[in-house]
């Protein structure tokens, strides 16, 4: 085992859709359906169709061929699309549900938090919950006694505490779910996107926690779309698509790979084409990727216009490897000519010294054009520029890293 806490080998989850789910059978209903089936296939056969067609079903491919490993300690996000496989991957783990091929060894006790009141009976009260959960996960009543109070305190129902769970909101089945699977020591927590039913003051409480627990050297598995949270909790990253894994390390990369890729897809679902088209991003006249940080540089794009254009917005977007957006410039289209008539154009934009933090960042170009004559949004495809150069660690924390000088003056 040595270090690993999780081993996922050729991981792949298939369902059915689209097909019958069989319900309930006595003997009675076999011994129906066995006498009946001479006669359904005959009368198939004189329809022109062929047995068996209607119980014809699709199959998906939820998780395919999927292998990583996570050590013990380590904070991992797992991020993708919707649909991506994630909470699928989470379920197995779990040992809610088994994989269709592959494996996945888990080594330590698991404390899931998938959907909100998972694992808790409606006609149970808050109090029993507790107790039945802590079974669950595997925790001896005196744990749970040790535990109660601090689970109750940081769900914050103890008014409710003995009502049944059937009659809390969701609010506070998330509280009291989260509370119990983070507060009874599992070695390994789970946690889906089910954080974003709670108020902005749980979930900064919740990441707090999962913070606190990760501190203490358990494993912890988050699941979210919030990649600002990702990026503050996570060490490592693991990004899904349709089922496959598409990248796995350091959780930095993995955001930006996951973001780039989301910008590529709606790219390729926006009107880019048409009364106006941008091609050949160019960084000082290059299709370079890589600029100074205390340098200054240029930055270049052609803009091909089909028909004349009255009037319009244009825009220029640089964002960091979490999606948020550092720079920001826009134009109207008439304060650099009176009207965008078809022909070929090049946009050029000088960028003072920005002392970006190394990184890699993208820009995109925009044309936003709401006029009787054109309408439509019009955008580049990303190009990625990797800033580099000397900088001082301690001057890290923040996106814009200038050199402002400092003075200190004496007043006796």
């Amino acid at each position: 085992m040595g270090n690993i806490a999780i081993r996922v080998e050729g991981l792949g989850k298939m369902y059915r859709i689209g097909g019958r789910q069989e319900r309930y059978r006595t003997l009675r209903d076999t011994l129906a359906d066995a006498f009946a089936a001479p006669f359904r296939r005959a009368s198939s056969l004189l329809r022109g169709q062929a047995y068996g067609a209607a119980g014809l079903n699709e199959t998906i491919w939820a998780l395919k061929d999927v292998s990583f490993e996570v050590k013990h300690g380590e904070v991992v996000g797992i991020i993708g699309r919707n649909g991506a496989g994630k909470s699928t991957l989470l379920k197995i783990l779990s040992r809610i549900t088994e994989p269709t091929e592959g494996y996945a060894d888990v080594y330590g006790r698991v404390g899931s938090l998938l959907e909100v009141g998972t694992g808790f009976h409606p006609e149970l009260t808050g109090r029993e919950n507790i107790y039945l959960n802590g079974a669950i996960l595997g925790m001896s009543r005196e744990e749970i006694d040790r535990k109660f109070d601090e689970i109750v305190d940081f769900a914050e129902i103890e008014k409710f505490i003995d009502t049944p769970v059937k009659h809390y909101s969701s609010g506070m089945g998330l509280r009291l779910g989260f509370a119990v699977a983070a507060h009874l020591e599992p070695e390994i927590l789970v946690v889906d996107e089910v954080l974003a039913v709670g108020d902005a003051q749980f979930q900064k409480k919740c990441l707090g926690k999962m913070s606190e627990v990760a501190g203490e050297g358990r494993t912890v598995l988050f699941v979210s779309h919030n990649m600002g949270a990702v990026r503050s909790l996570c060490t490592a990253g693991v990004l899904l698509r349709e089922g496959s894994l598409e990248t796995l390390g350091e959780i930095g990369k993995v955001i930006y790979c996951y973001t780039l890729s989301f910008d590529q897809d709606e790219l390729r679902d926006s009107e880019s084409g048409g009364d106006l088209t941008f091609t050949n991003m160019r960084i000082n006249g290059r299709k370079q990727r890589f600029v100074d940080m205390t340098a200054p540089f240029e930055l270049k794009i052609n803009m091909r216009v089909a028909r004349t254009i009255p009037r319009g917005a244009l825009y220029c977007i640089i964002r960091n490897s979490e999606d948020s957006t550092v720079l920001h410039s826009r134009v109207d289209s008439k304060a650099i000519m009176h009207e965008i008539r078809p022909g070929n154009y090049e946009l050029c934009l000088e960028f003072p010294s920005l002392w970006l933090r190394p990184g890699m960042y993208t820009a995109q170009f925009k044309m936003i054009a709401r006029t009787a004559v054109a309408k439509g949004r019009f955008v580049s495809d990303p190009m990625i520029i990797e800033v580099g150069g000397n900088s001082d660690p301690g001057v890290m924390p923040g996106t814009l890293t200038p050199s402002i000088p400092w003075t200190i003056t004496s007043r006796g």
